[in-house]
């Protein structure tokens, strides 16, 4: 058996095809849509036209053995710009909602309705976290009702930090049907296009990944049809009835299907950490003080060095769980340890980057101060850097540490 770490020429033509369209769509935008602080439909059109933005691209990328594909297109989009590349990808988050839960008729119905088409592309948006149910999902308080006379789910509450919400076309929402069940009296939702009672107020103003949407989402008194429980009636009772008999999960089964999207957003981090980088090396070879070129001082030069090494560092933990997630799973929490080294990277090459650059770096006239804002998220959502340490300590441990 032979063991390599080269790209196959699928891979490296992925790869050079969503950087071509990173260099030259996203790129030549992203100080304008970050400064608008508004979603870039025309470059979300521009994606869905070539064929990058749709569940056609997602499916092919989901069907890559290897699990290489998201990673690597992730990492070239989120080069372009985060804030541009979330708006393009955040559409994934509803998808994957829909494809864990819900049935082949419901993907046939809802997949395609959550991207539109080119002539007028849609978002979607999935809906978990509360104002005070983040990382504890045990504490959800969005209830939803099943009404036995009319086949509807009442849903009601509130949720938070919602990519695309308001502005979806099709909202997947996480919902309590048993409240005495804690996490696992939980549901998922389809609220479909013009539902009354579903409401946005506004965006949120955020620090970084300003091209990207986000916000809360009110439900009040939201009626849609039973056939939107993703999954089914019958599978929920069945569900619901195991759990009140007190028959474990299989929490094993519950991690991997969390890790797998890890590395998919590990990847994000590493694409913004390494377009920080870049700008960083550009930067020291021309700027010169006293007579020469910055990365001739050693402190420059061996910043830079450490920079390289923990990009490339980052990057093959998110591949290493990618394959991982595809071909036998994990065994010790890799696809929260490619998240979680890929975040704290981010977080770290862009403020190195914005040194290096100086004054210059402070300003908006230069990129890294805008990956610098973009990358800090990578150490709060999809998991917090806690939560990330927290599954690794219980996988490596096998106990259950608070």
């Amino acid at each position: 058996m032979t063991f390599s770490l080269e790209l196959s020429e699928e891979h490296r033509e992925l790869r050079d095809w969503v950087h071509g369209f990173a260099e030259q769509v996203i790129r030549p935008a992203a100080r304008e849509w970050d400064e608008r602080e508004e979603t870039p439909w025309p470059i979300i059109q521009e994606a869905a036209r070539i064929g990058l933005y749709g569940f056609e691209a997602l499916a092919t990328f989901w069907a890559d053995d290897t699990g290489l594909s998201l990673p690597i297109a992730n990492e070239e989009l989120f080069w372009g710009d985060g804030g541009i590349g979330m708006a393009i990808f955040g559409t994934t988050l509803a998808v994957a909602g829909i494809f864990a839960a819900g049935t082949p008729d419901q993907l046939a119905e809802w997949v395609p309705q959550c991207y539109g088409d080119a002539d007028d592309p849609k978002v979607a948006a999935f809906c978990s976290s509360e104002p005070g149910a983040g990382s504890d999902v045990a504490a959800m308080r969005t209830r939803a009702v099943y009404d036995e006379a009319t086949d509807e789910w009442v849903l009601n509450g509130q949720k938070a930090w919602a990519t695309n919400g308001g502005i979806a076309n099709v909202h997947v929402v996480q919902a309590v049907v048993d409240p005495e069940l804690g996490s696992r009296g939980q549901a998922a939702f389809v609220v479909p296009p013009g539902t009354k009672g579903l409401e946005s107020p506004g965006k949120i103003r955020k620090h970084g990944l300003r091209a990207s949407h986000t916000a809360d989402v009110f439900l009040d008194d939201v009626r849609i049809p039973g056939r939107c429980l993703l999954g089914g009636r019958e599978k929920l009772d069945e569900r619901l009835a195991r759990a009140r008999e007190g028959t474990k999960a299989n929490s094993q089964a519950a991690m991997k299907t969390f890790e797998l999207s890890r590395p998919t957003v590990g990847a994000q981090a590493v694409g913004i950490a390494r377009a920080a980088y870049e700008t960083a090396l550009e930067y020291a070879q021309q700027r010169e003080t006293f007579g020469r070129p910055i990365i001739e001082n050693q402190s420059i030069a061996f910043t830079l060095a450490d920079m390289r090494m923990e990009i490339d560092a980052a990057r093959l933990l998110v591949w290493r769980a990618a394959w991982l997630g595809r071909n036998g799973g994990f065994t010790a929490g890799e696809g929260s340890m490619s998240k979680l080294k890929a975040g704290r990277v981010a977080t770290w090459v862009t403020e190195r980057a914005i040194q290096i650059l100086g004054g210059n770096g402070y300003t908006r006239e230069f990129p890294v101060e805008r990956m610098h804002r973009d990358a800090k998220i990578y150490d709060i959502f999809e998991g917090t850097e806690q939560i990330q340490q927290l599954v690794v300590a219980r996988a490596i441990s096998g106990r259950h540490i608070a």
